[in-house]
């Protein structure tokens, strides 16, 4: 069972994103917050969850969480600010639409750039400690899987479909027959290596 929060009277807000280590599309991030004393034996690591039990759960969520948002920093932000300030401010950008200003962060991962005077805590592998954390780690999942299957329909041939973006031998076989979208990351490595590219 996941925890319900970290400190004991503050309104806190769980932050995670997805699809930083793509080769295609933005990363995304979430915010929500949930009530202080909430309970969800479902509820885990977006990770760990199939697609029917994500979609199942984010219903529960949007109805349960007392604040949620989402926000995308596009491939082309990527490129120009790096994917690590790309992943901060998109949690940025979804904390500046909650409806609730929170008093205190949970992020998932390491790093994280100070959102204004709120005081934060970083949790390495906090969408499977949290329930804020790994409700947020749903959402943004589930926003940005529907989002690449709408650009594989525009852009076929890469296998966003099924891959959402990630650094398949499907995408990358893609990539070698097809040359770059527009929606792919130019500041990333596209291609292994050029032996890879012209085989003896």
């Amino acid at each position: 069972m996941l925890l319900s929060s970290f400190t004991p009277h503050l309104i806190e807000a769980g932050c995670d994103e997805v699809g930083r280590g793509c080769l295609a599309g933005p990363v995304v991030a979430a915010a929500v917050i949930l009530p202080k004393d909430y309970q969800h034996t479902l509820l885990n690591d977006s990770k760990q969850l199939t697609k029917e039990e994500r979609i199942a759960l984010q219903a529960d969520i949007l109805s349960d969480a007392l604040a949620w948002a989402i926000a995308e920093v596009s491939n082309e932000e990527i490129d120009e600010i790096n994917i690590l300030n790309a992943s901060f401010k998109a949690m940025h950008l979804a904390l500046d639409k909650l409806a609730i200003r929170p008093e205190f962060l949970l992020i998932d991962g390491n790093r994280f750039k100070p959102y204004g005077e709120l005081g934060f805590e970083c949790v390495i592998k906090g969408d499977g400690k949290y329930l804020s954390i790994a409700a947020a780690s749903v959402l943004a999942k589930n926003y940005r899987d529907e989002l690449m299957a709408k650009l594989a329909l525009e852009f076929p041939g890469y296998g966003w479909e099924t891959n959402v973006g990630y650094p398949t031998a499907a995408h990358r076989d893609g990539i070698k027959l097809l040359g770059v979208s527009p929606y792919h990351r130019k500041s990333f490595q596209l291609l292994p290596s050029q032996l890879e590219l012209f085989p003896i």
